[in-house]
């Protein structure tokens, strides 16, 4: 791999900026692929952004950019997306931040001339690159760990870059994607940081995201992941008919592969969702919509008796297992509910025995 130091302005960087919307942006009078396949979506904040500004303004050193020579007399950004962006941004009057002894805020166009001519002036380290696509990839994979570190499905996305994963953004990362219209109630995380992406992956393959990606990399679109998690959210809302914040974060995907043919009563499940929201024996409110499916208590994670309500059934049974009747020091007993929950008992010192690990764990299983 060949490594050159290029001269660049920031007046050069800005010069044919350009973003069409569709996730193609360039510069550098059209001869920088700012965004090609592998990188992520800008994802600085309103701070970052403004620290590169200020950073340009005073004529501080701003960290290395790379780049790679595509040997035809254009280049694609390895690193340093985030900076260029911003630079371009503020040039092209898409914010502006304070700057200078004026303490107003002022865009690009407003600062006096004197101003803008050190501002493009500013001279960027970029070292550009020449080698083969897997060199520049082990490159941009290695680079990046020292800089805001890429996301697991960054990463694949970088790896599995093809048309799939270019229409799989669309639906699922790009600003105003359709996922983020129907979906942005019910998932977690970043869509502009592929979390998105990565949930519906996962969804849709019983977790293998990497193998997902690997068999659908050359299809021409990510039409099949768009419909099925539409037929997710779709199912979810019509199974559990009234949104709670509880609902962000839930496993949908999951939880519809295995009951979306089940016969389920949305009337019902309303009433028993009320219910156990108002329960407070219930901690993990969120796990109410797949208890209500699989009847798995663990999923609530009910209430658990503390250390005086353990220590006073422990005194008042003398060490005794009411089921095996051995006795067994406090350490060697766990707390257990008399009337279970499920029956209407409560997590109180009166309901409350001591059982021996051994039969407590065989309760459990039954």
């Amino acid at each position: 791999m060949k490594i050159e130091l290029l001269e660049v302005t920031v007046g050069d960087l800005v010069d044919g900026y350009s973003d069409n919307d569709k996730g193609a942006v360039t510069g550098y009078s059209g001869k920088l692929d700012i965004r090609p396949p592998y990188q992520r979506e800008f994802v600085y904040e309103e701070k970052q952004r403004n620290a590169v500004i200020e950073t340009v303004d005073n004529g501080y050193p701003l960290n290395v950019m790379y780049w790679a020579d595509r040997g035809d007399g254009t280049f694609e950004i390895i690193d340093g997306q985030q900076r260029t962006i911003s630079i371009c941004q503020y040039v092209k009057g898409d914010f502006a931040i304070r700057i200078g002894a004026i303490p107003e805020v002022r865009a690009f166009h407003n600062l006096q001339q004197d101003e803008r001519k050190r501002i493009l002036n500013y001279e960027l380290m970029v070292y550009a690159c020449t080698g083969t696509d897997s060199e520049r990839l082990k490159w941009f994979e290695t680079i990046n760990i020292a800089g805001e570190e890429l996301s697991k499905q960054e990463l694949r996305n970088a790896v599995y870059h093809g048309p799939w994963v270019s229409s799989a953004k669309e639906y699922f990362s790009r600003l105003g994607c359709p996922a983020s219209g129907i979906g942005n109630k019910y998932l977690k995380g970043k869509r502009n940081r592929q979390h998105y992406l990565e949930t519906a992956i996962r969804w849709i393959n019983d977790g293998d995201v990497a193998g997902y990606m690997h068999e659908h990399q050359n299809d021409k679109n990510a039409v099949a992941l768009w419909n099925y998690f539409r037929s997710v959210i779709d199912w979810t809302e019509a199974t559990f008919t009234k949104y709670r914040k509880q609902m962000q974060g839930v496993e949908w995907g999951p939880l519809y592969n295995t009951f979306k043919e089940a016969d389920l009563d949305p009337v019902t499940l309303e009433a028993d969702t009320e219910r156990l929201m108002r329960d407070e024996e219930v901690q993990r409110k969120s796990g109410i919509y797949s208890y209500l499916l699989d009847g798995e208590e663990r999923n609530l994670n009910l209430r658990t008796f503390n250390e005086p309500m353990k220590t006073e059934a422990f005194e008042r049974q003398d060490g005794v297992c009411p089921r095996c009747n051995e006795t067994f020091s406090f350490s060697e007993m766990e707390g257990d509910h008399i009337d279970p929950w499920a029956e209407g008992g409560r997590t109180v010192a009166e309901n409350c025995q001591m059982l021996c690990k051994s039969c407590n764990r065989r309760k459990g299983n039954k």
